[in-house]
C-alpha cells in the first residue's frame, strides 16, 4: 500500500507570502534528506494552495510531516487560514506511474 495525501486551502491575503515561504522551507529540508520514495508538489493559484503528498513504499506521512519544517508550517497553519484545509488521505495500491515509482530499500 502507499499513501495520497492532497490538501486543499486558501491562506488570508496577508498571509499568503508567509505561507509559501514556510512550504518552500519543507522542500528545502526533503532535498537534503532526499528520501526516494515521497514525491511532494505545492501548486498555487493566488491564494488558494493545492499540496499533494506521494509515499510510494508505505502508507505513511511521517516521512513528510516529522520534518521540523513541517511542523513549523503547520503549527501556524490556523492564523495562515482564511478557509479550513480540505484534506483527501487514502492508503492505496498504485497501479501505474510515472515519477513516482518506489525507489528500492537498503538492504
Amino acid at each position: 500500500m502507499q499513501r495520497v495525501t492532497l490538501v486543499r486551502y486558501r491562506t488570508k491575503p496577508e498571509r499568503t507570502a508567509e505561507n509559501e515561504a514556510l512550504s518552500r522551507a519543507v522542500f528545502k529540508e526533503l532535498r537534503q534528506r532526499a528520501p526516494g520514495h515521497v514525491a511532494y508538489a505545492l501548486f498555487r493559484s493566488g491564494d488558494e494552495f493545492v499540496h499533494l503528498f506521494v509515499n510510494a513504499r508505505e502508507p505513511d506521512s511521517e516521512v513528510l510531516t516529522g520534518l521540523a519544517s513541517f511542523k513549523a508550517f503547520s503549527e501556524g497553519g490556523p492564523a495562515r487560514w482564511e478557509t479550513q484545509p480540505e484534506v483527501i488521505r487514502m492508503d492505496v495500491e498504485m497501479v501505474e506511474a510515472y515519477g513516482l515509482e518506489a525507489q528500492p530499500q537498503p538492504a
